[in-house]
């Protein structure tokens, strides 16, 4: 048996970074975006990775200590999707209520239910989804 040879890729240095400061300040506004969605604190802490109860009590006091990459990335992510809200929506109470309403996208779920399974690309895809509906694709 003879294997193919793989080529080495290299990291991408031009790729955007979040910075300790940036992930800082995505974490406050995270906490504000969530009281707004009005979420309950394990539907919080399910959104940001199964956050530990102690670490999400000391963020809602703004008590922010370090936040690794898979959780700067859920949060960068749930700000585009508040972003994406923002634009299909004008009036700001309507799109943090369309999260709790029942979709026929999603089977009669709501978006809050898709990304409550936990997993990131569940994050991902409501983000592309709302992405393709305010035609941004």
């Amino acid at each position: 048996m003879q294997f193919a040879t793989i080529q080495p890729v290299l990291a991408r240095n031009d790729l955007p970074v979040i910075t300790d400061e940036e992930a800082a300040a995505l974490a406050r506004t995270t906490v504000n975006l969530f009281r707004a969605w009005e979420l309950t604190d394990v539907e919080a802490r399910t959104l940001l990775g199964d956050m530990a109860q102690r670490t999400w009590a000391r963020w809602k006091t703004g008590d922010i200590g370090r936040i690794d990459r898979d959780l700067r990335a859920r949060m960068a992510i749930l700000m585009g999707i508040h972003k994406a809200l923002r634009y299909l929506f004008t009036d700001p109470a309507r799109g943090s209520a369309w999260i709790r309403k029942p979709n026929a996208a999603f089977a009669g779920r709501s978006a809050l239910d898709v990304m409550l399974r936990g997993e990131i690309t569940d994050l991902i895809d409501l983000r592309a989804y709302l992405d393709a509906e305010r035609g941004a694709w």
